[in-house]
């Protein structure tokens, strides 16, 4: 992870596959549902869809934390490149303080770096409780994302 101020959460992955498939990934419902949430969570319901100004909606559930819901409004979309949006948990679900969440694609050498910022949070608390769920959230997109990478090469379009 990358030094970050008290306010704010930063995290960079690199996957091994091309930003377009990252970024396609990001922008289809049918595959972001499959790999949305903390490792151990299930998305079970998903409004998703890349317009600025569009209002967006998730549900997840876990045994352990039983239903978490989380919704926003997409802010900012550039293909292959960037998505804004806001994030807040919805009562009862978690800390009730909107976030900005940038993510930031970048390719190099067939491989996509992808930086996952968010903002501001209301202490280091709210922060730090988000860094394993982001965290394990990515690992799932990691393991979808090049295995989709492999498929792909193999000549199916995803």
């Amino acid at each position: 992870m990358t030094e970050m101020r008290d306010d704010e959460l930063i995290v960079v992955r690199e996957f091994d596959a091309p930003v377009a498939l990252v970024f396609r990934l990001w922008e289809s419902r049918e595959h972001l549902i499959r790999w949305w949430g903390p490792e151990r969570f299930t998305t079970i319901e998903l409004d998703w869809e890349l317009t600025p100004g569009r209002p967006w909606r998730i549900v997840m559930v876990s045994k352990q934390h039983g239903v978490s819901k989380s919704s926003g409004v997409i802010r900012e979309v550039e293909r292959n490149k960037r998505i804004v949006f806001t994030f807040q948990w919805d009562a009862n679900s978690g800390p009730d303080r909107e976030t900005v969440a940038t993510v930031d694609l970048e390719e190099k050498n067939g491989r996509t770096i992808q930086t996952f910022h968010q903002m501001p949070f209301a202490n280091i608390a709210s922060r730090d409780s988000h860094i394993g769920g982001w965290n394990s959230l990515f690992n799932k997109q990691q393991v979808y994302a090049e295995n989709f990478a492999v498929a792909q090469q193999d000549g199916f379009k995803p």
